[in-house]
């Protein structure tokens, strides 16, 4: 069934497993604004995909209606309208992340260098953390740097474990500069063969991801502090339980070829529990300023500097 036809609590089911964990600790009102972000922002992707009928077609429209354009309204724009209004969500964030999944329709899909890949996790990640701020009625300006921040690592942790997945579908978003300018096809041939130098270059590559994340990661967690308490218990949770994505691929020895990697309900339990104790430090954590270095490829984006 196409994510089209889901409710906004059906598709964080189905698509968010992480996100639909940390969902219980938000409360009602919060929850149902924020599944209803996540299903738009999902909708957008399949667009992007083609996994919705004239998925492409729809999505330059709704860009283009964001930008003020004439013409019907989309009716998952439609749909959508109310929550942007009420949350004063900023367009040209959301324009930003409709920029980054229209550079996915590409025939190729090839990042070269670690600029155009922080470039691309803003743009498709680093903005939902933005949008994340609205909904969560966080109005510190501090707290958006950090919610980039965890955006962003996510969005590494994502592409590490995906490697394999989207170079069958012709996309490659670790840096050329990291594997020698590899193909997709080679990926998916060094896949076969993991005694390949192919291989490691790929595996070494997915190491060097995973550890950027961290670094993200951290700063993502600085600006828990900037939250009202259950929002930061949430989106502290959220983000441990995605990045025990990454450390499952490191405990497996960064076998990039295995793919999906689910996290089981013991370990969300213990992630959760280890993502409260954030709470002890809400006041240590307003103390670190936000490292302007992390945005160094980010210059001209929407709340960036």
């Amino acid at each position: 069934m196409s994510n089209e036809n889901l409710t906004p609590e059906e598709s964080l089911a189905a698509n968010g497993e992480s996100f639909y964990w940390a969902k219980k600790f938000l409360g009602n009102k919060v929850g149902k604004d924020s599944a209803h972000l996540y299903a738009f922002c999902r909708l957008l992707d399949d667009m992007a995909d083609g996994d919705i009928e004239n998925g492409p077609t729809r999505l330059v429209a709704i860009k283009e209606k964001l930008q003020g354009g004439e013409g019907p309204t989309d009716h998952a724009l439609n749909a959508f309208l109310p929550l942007l209004n009420k949350k004063n969500f900023p367009k040209e964030v959301v324009l930003a992340l409709i920029e980054g999944l229209l550079e996915d329709q590409e025939e190729t899909v090839e990042l070269q260098s670690i600029d155009s890949l922080m470039r691309y996790a803003y743009k498709v990640a680093g903005t939902v953390g933005l949008l994340m701020c609205h909904v969560l009625d966080c109005s510190d300006q501090r707290a958006r740097s950090h919610a980039i921040d965890l955006g962003i690592g996510m969005q590494l942790t994502n592409i590490a474990r995906d490697v394999l997945e989207d170079a069958k579908m012709n996309r490659r978003y670790i840096p050329g500069d990291w594997v020698n300018h590899m193909s997709p096809q080679d990926i998916i041939e060094a896949s076969k063969n993991p005694s390949s130098n192919d291989y490691i270059t790929v595996q070494l590559a997915v190491k060097k991801l995973l550890n950027l994340a961290e670094i993200f990661y951290a700063s993502g967690v600085r600006g828990l502090a900037y939250l009202p308490i259950r929002a930061h218990i949430a989106i502290s949770i959220a983000g441990r339980v995605y990045r025990q994505i990454g450390v499952e691929i490191m405990k497996d020895k960064y076998q990039w070829q295995r793919g999906k990697c689910p996290i089981s309900k013991p370990k969300k339990i213990l992630c959760s529990l280890r993502a409260t104790s954030t709470l002890l430090r809400r006041i240590s954590l307003r103390r670190v300023k936000h490292n302007t270095n992390l945005h160094a490829s980010l210059n001209g984006l929407p709340y960036v500097g």
